[in-house]
């Protein structure tokens, strides 16, 4: 209901209760309810209420019966239902356009979990990546290690070698150092 239209603010049969009053403040009920008013209490308050003199045009008017002309009724009618298209066509646009927008607000699940999913090997191929790399420089290091590892303990064999030979007196030398 809008604002222009809501009823002036007073009692009214209570909506949750009919044998009771409530307040409506002009925009919404309050938490004020009495009891319906007794028939003492309608004809004090109709008796506060001063009555004013009916002018002659006034006379005439209500003297004329109540009611529309057939030619009036159709009017009023036709505008009825003219107010009553254009806020339907208004009701209408409105709903399009909130159901456009829901639409285009909406992520079909498959999409969530496929980016999900994407995210996730994005991130699993980027950690295999950076384990990748360290693994080839550890190979490299190790294998350069190794190398020099091996380097060394050849030199170390062929120099323990040597030296063992030189001790027993054997090689070339053995010879001329024993025949002289």
């Amino acid at each position: 209901m809008r604002i222009i239209d809501a009823p002036r603010e007073g009692w009214y049969p209570d909506p949750d209760g009919r044998q009771r009053l409530r307040w409506w403040d002009g925009l919404d009920w309050t938490d004020i309810r009495r009891a319906p008013p007794s028939s003492a209490e309608l004809t004090r308050a109709e008796a506060l209420v001063p009555r004013e003199p009916i002018a002659a045009d006034q006379r005439a008017y209500t003297d004329r019966p109540q009611g529309y002309s057939r030619q009036e009724t159709q009017e009023i009618i036709a505008e009825v239902r003219t107010v009553a298209r254009q806020e339907l066509d208004r009701a209408a646009e409105q709903f399009s356009q909130r159901a456009t927008t829901a639409v285009r607000s909406f992520t079909p699940l498959i999409t969530q979990y496929t980016s999900k999913f994407l995210r996730w090997m994005k991130i699993a191929l980027g950690i295999a990546t950076v384990l990748f790399i360290a693994w080839l420089l550890f190979q490299a290091i190790a294998t350069q290690s190794f190398i020099a590892w091996l380097g060394d303990r050849i030199d170390s064999l062929t120099e323990d070698a040597g030296s063992t030979q030189l001790r027993m007196g054997s090689g070339p030398f053995r010879n001329s150092v024993m025949s002289r």
